[in-house]
């Protein structure tokens, strides 16, 4: 039985000059476009010789390529075919853009992270991508780091981390609220055998300096971030700007101290994987149960120096795996998860809303999933800028699919790709305008519409 009943394709030519295969660059490079991106670029870096020159064209290269898809310098190559040149102007060489990042040096990569941060703000003015200005929903502020595996031994930088793998190091600062999707706000490149809290709070200092320059000033900041980041840099960079934290803790003897200090009639059972809610009595059903202590942070410094809040604790029995075997358990025994908060939010809330901090690990994956998937260099600081625009990749993607509706709002970057960028098109010229053709009967042609009307159309009125 054949399963096609269609005759069979005799050849294949790659002979046509008026297909593209991402159309959806037009449109959102449009957006990148009205963000300024190019002219962010143009105006603030300095790369010199003939390597730094139209920076801003090459940047925005860069930019379109991970947004197309590319993972690599040599994949920059997807902007060059059919009628790209025709439809966003055609993009640099990929020996080109390879040597343009080569030649950056670590203040360039400064220069950058300016220029990703103007571009972070122009776009929230272009669209929903940090909320209304009318939500007052707590703004959630992630700190982590991922390892970005590398091979070879050419590659500066590369070493063995905490991972165990060889690799480098990115440090990510990471914005979401109840209604909006995380997007990046922060970012560095370091060498691979660096301890995760290393320049974070330089970091920290950073990402809410960059908030207060958004329409998110002036909302309730709260800074979340695991055992490592614990330390008293962190905690005093995010409180001196104004934000409340909530960190994971290490089980130092303080720690277990406090813990011991919490009588049994101080916890409660909390909704957790397998629980089950009872409607007679109103109460969730489940082994996991929370509770607090007023805790003063960092008692070796100055008194000046600590910080005073409280330890939120997490408790969940220790699985007996003999259990089944006629080897029940005696008594119960624990695991506990503790962290540290100045917020006021009740223990089960607080709770709930520091396990959220894992929503960044989904950004790591996406990343990695797309342009971060290599750090392409032999060089540092190219890789570093790499990492800079496949952030800026990322909040444009991110951006663009804010406009076409709330399916794609949270969808990961690839899922964004697929339905609104990566779609085949052929150009026609009519009265010397171009016309795209696309596929009859996509299924989110809507969502490509409103995102093209959106970025192409006429701008905006202004206001005043």
């Amino acid at each position: 039985m054949r399963l096609f009943h269609t005759p069979t394709v005799a050849s294949a030519i790659f002979d046509e000059p008026n297909l593209v295969s991402a159309a959806g660059l037009v449109p959102v490079m449009a957006l990148a476009r009205r963000a300024r991106l190019g002219e962010l670029a143009q105006a603030r870096l300095s790369v010199p010789s003939d390597k730094g020159a139209n920076a801003g064209a090459k940047i925005c290269s860069l930019v379109a390529g991970m947004a197309a898809g590319a993972d690599s310098i040599e994949d920059m190559g997807v902007l060059r075919h059919g009628a790209m040149g025709k439809v966003i102007g055609g993009g640099h060489a990929p020996s080109t853009l390879g040597s343009f990042l080569r030649a950056f040096t670590f203040g360039h990569v400064r220069q950058l992270d300016a220029v990703a941060s103007r571009f972070l703000r122009s776009l929230a003015a272009q669209t929903a991508l940090l909320g209304a200005h009318q939500d007052r929903h707590l703004v959630m502020v992630d700190i982590d780091d991922t390892v970005v595996e590398v091979h070879g031994y050419k590659k500066q930088g590369a070493g063995f981390g905490y991972s165990g793998v060889r690799g480098l190091n990115a440090l990510l600062a990471t914005v979401s609220t109840a209604t909006i999707a995380p997007v990046v706000v922060a970012q560095r490149l370091r060498k691979g055998s660096c301890g995760s809290p290393r320049g974070a709070a330089r970091l920290v200092s950073e990402a809410l300096a960059a908030l207060g320059r958004t329409h998110l000033v002036g909302r309730g900041v709260l800074v979340r971030a695991d055992s490592a980041f614990y330390s008293h840099a962190v905690v005093g960079a995010a409180l001196k700007a104004g934000a409340q934290v909530s960190i994971t803790v290490r089980m130092d003897p303080a720690v277990k101290r406090a813990i011991a200090a919490i009588d049994d009639e101080q916890w409660t059972t909390i909704k957790y994987p397998q629980a089950i809610f009872d409607q007679t009595t109103g109460e969730w059903v489940s082994k996991a149960q929370v509770a607090q202590i007023p805790f003063t942070a960092f008692t070796s410094k100055k008194t000046a120096e600590q910080v005073r809040g409280r330890l939120v604790v997490r408790r969940i029995p220790d699985a007996n795996i003999r259990a089944g075997h006629g080897q029940p358990t005696l008594f119960e025994t624990w695991r506990f998860h503790a962290f540290f908060t100045t917020t006021i939010l009740d223990t089960v809330t607080a709770d709930q809303t520091h396990r959220a901090h894992a929503v960044i690990e989904n950004v790591h994956a996406d990343l990695k999933a797309s342009a971060l998937a290599h750090l392409p260099s032999g060089v540092f600081n190219a890789n570093a800028a790499w990492l800079v625009c496949a952030v800026m990749a990322f909040n444009l993607t991110r951006a663009a699919a804010t406009i076409t509706g709330p399916s794609l709002a949270r969808a990961t970057t690839a899922t964004i790709r697929r339905k609104i960028i990566t779609v085949p098109a052929r150009i026609a010229t009519s009265a010397r305008r171009l016309h795209l053709h696309l596929p009859a009967g996509w299924p989110w042609a809507g969502a490509w519409i409103k995102l093209f009307d959106h970025a192409c159309g006429p701008p905006p009125p202004a206001t005043t």
